[in-house]
């Protein structure tokens, strides 16, 4: 194997070069963002390369942003890529990608590589990144690879998916970064080979963001859809939900940048008084902090901001197209006592209502447990500190 770059000093910042593809929501690349801004604060000179639909404010200041020709998820399934117009994407397409993506790679010459998600998720991305882990292997010397991958996995039913995942960490993989606490949910949970790659796991702790600033306005209750391509039903039941339970409230409906143009139209319509409805708002965990309670679906980032600013919460995990992740995290949160949660398939506005008053009956919830110190900690990690 070529040798591996090392650092000046134990303590020096290598150059990070960061790779992340978002396909429907925008959580992994709010997560890497995170991250590469801990790393950049830290003195690293960070490249983040993104190949998802860009979005303001991410991956941030300081650091060098590589936006390849963008895809998304053809269906809420991820079975296969379009462009972010909806139209399929041909050979020709992902051929530009993958050339720009190497050369982005030859460009920045780091000592670190993080690879978000893949190999555990992003099967549709090897047509570009089996190449990327070849152009790795021969660098002289070789840098640092490292995948950086959320707690709580996908779980893969297809044969030999789990068995392909464990050889290519093993035959590529210097580390696996994941973002989690032991303690409140441990990767064996979903990932049943772990104990083959237990010499190159270490726990981060969660990637959360510190305690918000108070807010400047004060909503009761703030209701959030991740993006947006996947929360309309959401939306729509809190938004009727509204109209008969806590009508003495001041609601926050935050639909999501990508909610498609004629349902927003038709939410703000149908709004009663006491609602506002907004498609993104930058203060959101500020927003959190000043809440009684917050209706959300169960994404590793909005978890993260519950935690921290201690609020009250409705979870409502997204399960479309056979996703498990956040029905394992919403119901982990609901046995500590941190949420309820309520299944996404069926919801009606009867149970989203019972709910919104259970919640508010209840004290808010205590400092939970969990460590949400990830960003700094995986700095920590890749500049060996």
């Amino acid at each position: 194997m070529t040798p591996l770059r090392s650092s000046s000093s134990p303590n020096s910042c290598p150059r990070v070069f960061f790779y992340v593809q978002h396909l429907l929501g925008i959580g992994h690349l709010a997560r890497a963002s995170r991250i590469a801004s801990a790393l950049a604060k830290d003195g690293c000179q960070v490249t983040v390369v993104t190949g998802g639909v860009p979005v303001n404010g991410f991956p941030g200041a300081d650091i060098t942003s590589v936006t390849l020709p963008p895809v998304v998820a053809s269906s809420a399934g991820f079975s296969g890529l379009a462009d972010q117009v909806g139209n399929p994407v041909g050979e020709e397409f992902l051929a530009a990608r993958r050339e720009r993506l190497l050369e982005a790679f030859r460009t920045a010459a780091p000592d670190v590589v993080l690879i978000e998600a893949f190999p555990f998720g992003r099967r549709q991305m090897r047509f570009e990144l089996l190449p990327l882990l070849d152009a790795i292997a021969r660098a002289n010397p070789r840098p640092r690879l490292y995948t950086s991958v959320r707690d709580i996995l996908q779980q893969q039913k297809k044969p030999g998916r789990v068995e392909e995942t464990v050889a290519l960490l093993r035959d590529h993989f210097d580390g696996v970064l994941v973002h989690g606490d032991p303690n409140f949910v441990r990767l064996e949970e979903t990932f049943p080979l772990t104990s083959a790659i237990s010499d190159k796991i270490t726990y981060t702790g969660l990637v959360a963001p510190p305690l918000p600033p108070a807010p400047a306005e004060i909503f009761d209750i703030v209701v959030s859809a991740g993006g947006g391509a996947v929360g309309r039903d959401l939306i729509r039941a809190s938004l009727e939900a509204a109209s008969r339970v806590a009508v003495d409230r001041r609601w926050l409906l935050v639909t999501g940048p990508n909610l498609p143009e004629e349902d927003f139209a038709a939410l703000t319509r149908d709004a009663p008084g006491n609602v506002d409805l907004v498609r993104f708002r930058k203060d959101f965990p500020s927003l959190l902090r000043g809440a009684e309670l917050s209706i959300s679906q169960a994404g590793y980032n909005t978890v993260g901001d519950l935690l921290v600013t201690g609020c009250r919460s409705i979870l409502v995990p997204f399960t479309a197209g056979g996703e498990t992740e956040q029905s394992v995290r919403a119901e982990r949160l609901e046995k500590l006592g941190l949420a309820l949660a309520l299944p996404e398939a069926g919801l009606t506005t009867d149970q989203l209502a019972n709910a919104v008053e259970t919640a508010l009956s209840r004290p808010k919830p205590s400092n939970p447990d969990i460590d949400l110190t990830g960003a700094a900690r995986t700095s920590a990690i890749i500049r060996g500190a």
